[in-house]
């Protein structure tokens, strides 16, 4: 379960000395034979976006979507650091090129970590020639890569598919600042299918949308949201799978973002149907999982439906409550914008009890309006996430 899964790829992670304490740090995802192949990403919307963003966006543009592999670091996010940061980004594009072959151009930057702090620049140059003398195709070279990549991660985030002729690969790491604008985390997503550029930018866009654009923990978006898609082109050509097998790897690992929140016991699934369009439904969904009140009561284990009918309201401003109902853990209770709980039997709600205190807590939301149906995760808030950023963090 690593991005070295699809054959072609090849990945590695050491510590550079960003981190403190010999933690890996630095880490890098690229094709086996050394050349440029198919790469395609989506990048931060944020008008704050860090140096890597910046330099990767020109990177790609320069390519023509042909890149020999992405260089990552953690322990410093190089975001909102002038022109030394921007040098810094750079210099991780070149240091790879220096070692690995081709050109400046030919690589993407991520970095992940601290905001505003000077990026340790001096230690890029001696990580890359570790890198370059740690690079392999097995799974063990792919987890430490998504183990370097990690931040307040309590795990390393990998997922993998197989489908007719080709194989999918992926790792991610993300546990708070995270917002559903693009993909406020890292993902690197592997293939080893034959894909041109334009595919692979259509699909990656498409995925993204369904799965990382699904997700909120805080609702805060990062300055160096960045996930990158490369493809080896050593498998077969793929039908119209492809994107549905891209897709089940980043819903893994989109899943595995939430389900690791900074702080979290509980992920929630907002599910919200008879939407009159997809818009609809999905503004509804995200107001839904973003609020801090929801978010209390599946920490809570509390079917609050009125904290949900609220948020409702607020989205869909012209939405009939007496056509609205809420179940928790498929149980309605709500009816008609009022209170169903009242009718359930005492089996009923001892089950509903039961079921409040699991892991995963589904809200099903439907807005008797039309046909359309969309579903986006959250998680709880709880003193784990307030201590872990009451400071610089």
């Amino acid at each position: 379960m690593s991005v070295t899964f699809p054959e072609g790829i090849r990945a590695a992670g050491v510590a550079a000395g960003i981190k403190p304490g010999g933690a890996l740090d630095l880490a890098f995802v690229g094709f086996s034979d050394g050349d440029a192949h198919v790469g395609a990403a989506v990048f931060t919307q944020s008008a704050a976006a860090a140096a890597p963003v910046r330099v990767s966006r020109d990177h790609l543009s320069s390519s023509t979507g042909h890149i020999r592999g992405v260089v990552l670091s953690s322990g410093n996010a190089n975001a909102l650091t002038g022109e030394a940061g921007l040098a810094a980004a750079k210099l991780m594009a070149s240091s790879a090129a220096a070692q690995l072959g081709g050109v400046d151009h030919e690589y993407l930057v991520c970095s992940t970590g601290l905001i505003g702090i000077p990026f340790p620049a001096e230690r890029i140059e001696p990580g890359l020639e570790l890198l370059a003398g740690e690079l392999g195709t097995d799974s063990h070279a792919g987890e430490r890569a998504a183990h370097a990549i990690r931040t307040t991660d309590t795990f390393a985030k990998e997922a993998q598919a197989v489908s007719d002729g080709f194989r999918v690969g992926g790792m991610a790491k993300g546990a708070a600042m995270i917002a559903p604008n693009m993909a406020t985390m890292l993902c690197v997503l592997t293939t080893d299918a034959k894909l041109t550029p334009q595919r692979a930018q259509s699909a990656l866009g498409w995925v993204v949308d369904q799965t990382f654009n699904r997700i909120t923990i805080d609702g805060c978006t990062s300055t160096n949201d960045t996930v990158i898609l490369l493809a080896s082109e050593v498998g077969g050509d793929p039908g119209p799978d492809f994107e549905e097998s891209l897709l089940e790897v980043a819903a893994k690992l989109a899943y595995s973002i939430v389900a690791d929140a900074e702080g979290g016991s509980r992920v929630g699934r907002i599910r919200v149907g008879g939407g009159a369009t997809v818009e609809e439904a999905e503004r509804c969904a995200r107001g839904v999982a973003s609020s801090l009140l929801v978010k209390c009561s599946l920490l809570g284990g509390d079917p609050y439906w009125g904290r949900v009918l609220a948020e409702v309201g607020a989205a869909v401003v012209d939405v009939d409550m007496t056509r609205v109902s809420v179940a928790y853990q498929g149980v309605r209770v709500c009816e008609g914008g009022l209170d169903a709980s009242a009718h359930l039997s005492v089996a009923e709600r001892r089950h509903l009890d039961q079921r409040m205190r699991e892991r995963e807590i589904i809200i099903e939301i439907d807005l008797g309006r039309g046909d359309e149906t969309v579903e986006v995760l959250t998680a709880d808030i709880g003193h784990g996430y307030l201590e872990e950023n009451r400071g610089t963090s």
